[in-house]
């Protein structure tokens, strides 16, 4: 009957999962099969036993040597004692193979897990055991031949063991080394990268500080001294700035004042490396955005039709969408007619910012990037949502659809 290599393939992963209970199993197979065929006396010369017994005494040893597998895993050392007691035992009396055989693999085992300081301990300890084998040896053979036989095959097996679990040893410490040096240079590696960043920042920060918030504090200081001035705006002298005159001066000088403190808090963020300290923009500063356009010259109208509430990160970025369309508007579509609704049923949320007449303003000329637009369709995108903005008869149009429900 064949064995199928699925069965094969099972035995074999149950074997690896119960490592001790095989090993136990397998000694007290062989104990049995040793008794079984006579396989025992292999150490006459030491018997102390006035006359041979019956093989089936050797179970009496093997069996509990063949359970010291079961424990070898957890107190190899303890096992290792126990083992050579009952091999001396054995070897005394009946002269079985098993505990020998056991002997060996707990060498192996307890050499494996030691330190190096500790392997060199067992070292010297195979060295005794090989000397004291050989010596009782030739007190009771008083034959050299003999001797050097039973010595070579103590000192090969026990030799053996000892090197093998050793170079196992050592491989295992050899890996563990890569390993450790391995995060060790991660470890540097994230920190020349945190330090590399750390300086960027810096710098972003010194340059934010020295040239643009300069501009933009004094841009503001102008537009308050203009605003303070007793002539008029437009330089005739006739009096107090005209009223649209002093709005645009005054939308003018929020802005700035605004742009300063919005500057300061980044100036702040780079130097620290904190998170942003600034709440991240919500539906309900909607009102504020478009009465702010207002000041600068938009017509804007507002319909928010969106009942309850909607997820945060949907809600931050309808907020991000229209103040980025508003503020393309200012830029390229100056005095234009805005219309921006809002709506939504139980599946997606809408915006749409509609933009009709107005011009690009000629000074100071504002040349656009499309960053922006293009980090509000990422940002889309990345909720399950879609954006789209482009030319409409008449003027410009940004609109996008963003599910309710925000992608795991």
């Amino acid at each position: 009957m064949e064995t199928s290599p699925g069965a094969f393939a099972a035995a074999r992963t149950w074997v690896r999962a119960h490592r001790g209970p095989a090993d136990a199993l397998a000694y007290a197979a062989l104990s049995v099969v040793a008794a079984a065929v006579g396989l025992v006396g292999l150490w006459s010369m030491f018997s102390l036993l006035p006359e041979p017994v019956s093989p089936w005494w050797s179970l009496i040893l093997a069996l509990p040597a063949s359970a010291l597998a079961l424990v070898r895993a957890r107190a190899p050392f303890v096992a290792l004692a126990v083992g050579v007691a009952l091999c001396i035992v054995d070897v005394l009396t009946v002269g079985g193979i098993t505990t020998f055989i056991v002997v060996l693999d707990l060498v192996y085992a307890a050499t494996r897990v030691s330190t190096p300081a500790r392997r060199r301990r067992i070292l010297v300890g195979v060295g005794v055991a090989t000397a004291l084998v050989t010596a009782a040896a030739l007190a009771v053979s008083r034959d050299l031949q003999v001797t050097v036989v039973v010595g070579l095959q103590i000192g090969a097996l026990l030799g053996t063991a000892y090197w093998y679990a050793t170079a196992v040893a050592q491989a295992h410490e050899l890996v563990e080394l890569h390993r450790q040096r391995a995060l060790d240079a991660e470890r540097l590696a994230e920190r020349d990268r945190a330090e590399a960043v750390r300086r960027e920042r810096e710098d972003m920060a010194r340059e934010l500080h020295d040239l643009v918030a300069g501009h933009v504090s004094a841009m503001a200081i102008r537009a308050e001294a203009a605003l303070s001035a007793p002539g008029s705006a437009d330089g005739s002298g006739s009096g107090a700035p005209a009223d649209t005159d002093r709005a645009a001066l005054r939308a003018v000088r929020d802005s700035s004042l605004e742009a300063h403190r919005a500057l300061r808090s980044m100036i702040a963020v780079l130097r620290s490396g904190a998170d942003a300290l600034s709440a991240p923009l919500r539906r309900d500063a909607l009102p504020a955005l478009v009465e702010d356009a207002r000041r600068h010259g938009l017509t804007v109208t507002l319909d928010d039709a969106i009942a309850g509430d909607v997820p945060a990160p949907v809600d931050q970025a309808l907020a991000r969408i229209v103040q980025e369309s508003l503020a393309n508007c200012l830029r390229h579509a100056a005095g234009a007619d805005v219309q921006v609704t809002l709506d939504a049923d139980d599946s997606d949320v809408r915006v749409r910012v509609d933009s009709r007449g107005g011009a690009p303003l000629e000074r100071p000329a504002l040349v656009g990037s499309g960053w922006g637009l293009e980090l509000l369709a990422e940002r889309a995108r990345a909720l399950g949502g879609r954006l789209q903005a482009g030319p409409v008869p008449g003027g410009w149009s940004v609109q996008a659809e963003i599910p309710r429900e925000v992608p795991a």
